[in-house]
């Protein structure tokens, strides 16, 4: 079952819109799906769909509401791509930060208080490490995030598991980008990173020309029973 529902920001002043995907029965715990720089489009809430047919309250919040509400975009035309990218300058990563910790105080209530994890594509693989850094996710993963270089100084910060699928012929995260985030977290005790070899940016997108549909099933796998282990 899904529907969409208002967030409350962390101070209360404002609201913005979140596509929440409902299991059958009680869920095994909670995940907030963060977005590409595409909005919250057919793709994304077909994750959320996904994971609330393995049990989980799926979330995707609306992390562009501030430039736009509702807006969505497709990757494989041209235009909207280059509006995406457009928006991804515009974007306030650490306003988008503070409005998925919460939407995971939301999903925490709304799941009887169980376990919330976050997973995150593009720019929400970027979020979702920072998210890892900064909130009390219980377990997440980012697929092909960008610039993880840059915020390698908040790895301290990462007190629970953190799971990062890396492309590695990815058009917008070049190879010393990825040796970068290899030497700086691979002996991090919370952070797995899985390379997967030829592939570029987007390859576990759910609609679209950049999926490759062996390397996503094999990455969705793992995000599926990472967090089985780590959310229940």
């Amino acid at each position: 079952m899904s529907e969409t529902t208002r967030i409350s920001t962390l101070d209360g002043s404002k609201d913005f819109m979140a596509y929440v995907a409902r299991p059958e029965g009680e869920p095994r715990a909670a995940i907030i799906v963060i977005q590409e720089i595409f909005g919250v489009n057919a793709g994304i809430r077909r994750k959320c769909d996904l994971l609330a047919e393995g049990g989980f309250l799926a979330v995707a919040p609306d992390l562009f509401w501030r430039l736009g509400e509702g807006i969505e975009l497709d990757p494989d035309i041209e235009p909207e791509f280059k509006q995406a990218l457009d928006l991804m300058g515009k974007f306030d990563q650490d306003g988008g930060v503070k409005d998925i910790e919460a939407s995971i105080k939301w999903a925490r209530s709304h799941s009887g208080g169980k376990n919330v994890g976050a997973v995150g594509y593009c720019l929400g693989g970027r979020l979702a490490y920072m998210t890892a850094a900064r909130t009390d996710s219980d377990a997440t993963v980012g697929y092909y995030a960008v610039g993880i270089d840059e915020l390698l100084g908040e790895k301290h910060a990462i007190a629970n598991p953190l799971m990062l699928h890396i492309p590695t012929e990815d058009g917008f995260v070049d190879k010393d980008t990825q040796k970068a985030m290899h030497d700086g977290l691979d002996d991090h005790p919370k952070v797995t990173l899985h390379d997967y070899e030829g592939m570029d940016h987007g390859f576990a997108t759910q609609f679209g020309k950049r999926r490759d549909d062996e390397n996503a099933e094999l990455a969705d796998k793992r995000t599926m029973d990472f967090f089985a282990e780590h959310l229940g």
